[in-house]
């Protein structure tokens, strides 16, 4: 597997079994089809459905409408995954294939009305973030933005049915997980992936930022930045050796929806940070970050969106010509759907657990 950076923590334990439990029918159809003897074009259907138990899930924090989640009402969606976990050695250890039925992050969400702590200060949504957690203990986060505006929806499931995808020379059975889970279905490290969940709590990024809105012209010369509220570092150009690369885009705002067409060049995110965040279990689990501008303008990413992806959507630092408005730096999400966390005159980062 490709290394993208540095791995120097121990493996979070999964329960999975040796015997597989017994399969169960989907529970929006009468009958489960097994194309056992591959008749389709259809990889992902040739062996069993197992049913994992779902715990009962509630859903808290910064929403006007907290409650249970009501799983009836759900769609079912599914997402294939090759779940990898972190060694003893942190080294990548492969774990199987699989593919995942249940329930997605973006629908458990949708409905709920959005109560931000911090809305006098900063209305808009993409600070936001959620945390979840299980009754062991263990807590991932996932930030807002790659719930609901990534370029495909629906890759963070609770999944309540997994099948296994076999290879078809050496036959691997790959052990099956016996509780529900988190699939996060973008991630090249599945430490994410926690066990039968059963607390939803959104929050709203725990730092106050000055707002200067209309600030024209805006300039950031450095980008300071921080862990848990210390200073760790700043950026006032690109590292020496680093490698541009460019991004054709639609950019599209959620609000003025098309801005323009123009690629955009510049240098992958996650290779300027990795000195100064590097991977641990902690960060692949609970990472949060935050981005902010010159004018207060902020939005939040999980350490695992930036640094931890294999669907090589990455994120940008683009450097501006000298002296452009909204310069020095501006961040550029290939990721998103819409541009709203494409952040000008990046002046801090932010990591908080």
């Amino acid at each position: 597997m490709r290394k993208t950076i540095p791995l120097s923590v121990i493996i979070i334990s999964f329960t999975y079994c040796t015997q597989s439990p017994s399969p169960r029918l989907s529970d929006n159809s009468t009958t489960q089809f097994i194309d056992s003897t591959e008749m389709t074009n259809n990889f992902y259907d040739n062996t069993p459905t197992y049913q994992l138990p779902v715990s009962d899930l509630t859903v808290e924090g910064e929403i006007a409408n907290p409650g249970k989640v009501d799983f009836h009402l759900l769609k079912k969606h599914s997402v294939i995954v090759k779940e990898t976990l972190l060694d003893s050695t942190g080294n990548d250890k492969f774990v199987g294939a699989y593919r995942y039925d249940g329930y997605s992050l973006f629908d458990i969400l949708e409905n709920r009305v959005l109560q931000k702590k911090n809305a006098e200060e900063f209305n808009p949504i993409i600070d936001m973030y959620v945390e979840i957690e299980n009754n062991k203990g263990e807590k991932v986060v996932f930030s807002w933005g790659e719930i609901f505006y990534p370029n495909v929806l629906h890759r963070i499931l609770i999944a309540d049915g997994v099948s296994r995808i076999v290879p078809s020379k050496t036959n691997d059975l790959w052990e099956l997980p016996v509780e529900s889970r988190i699939v996060a279905a973008n991630d090249l490290i599945t430490e994410r992936n926690i066990s039968s969940p059963v607390r939803i709590t959104v929050r709203s990024f725990p730092k106050s930022f000055v707002v200067v809105k209309g600030m024209s012209p805006m300039f950031s010369n450095q980008v300071n930045l921080f862990t848990s509220g210390a200073p760790c570092g700043s950026l006032t150009d690109y590292p020496a050796g680093s490698t541009e690369i460019t991004f054709n885009t639609i950019f599209y705002g959620r609000g003025r929806g098309i801005h323009s067409t123009e690629p955009f060049t510049g240098v992958m995110l996650r290779d300027i940070l990795a000195g100064t965040y590097p991977v641990s279990r902690e960060n692949l689990q609970k990472g949060i970050m935050c981005i902010s501008a010159e004018d207060g303008y902020r939005s939040a990413l999980s350490w695992s969106e930036l640094f931890n992806r294999n669907d090589q959507q990455e994120i940008l630092l683009v450097k501006t010509a000298p002296g452009e408005d909204g310069g020095l730096f501006r961040i550029f999400p290939a990721c998103d759907f819409f541009s709203d966390r494409a952040i000008k005159s990046v002046k801090e980062i932010h990591l908080g657990y």
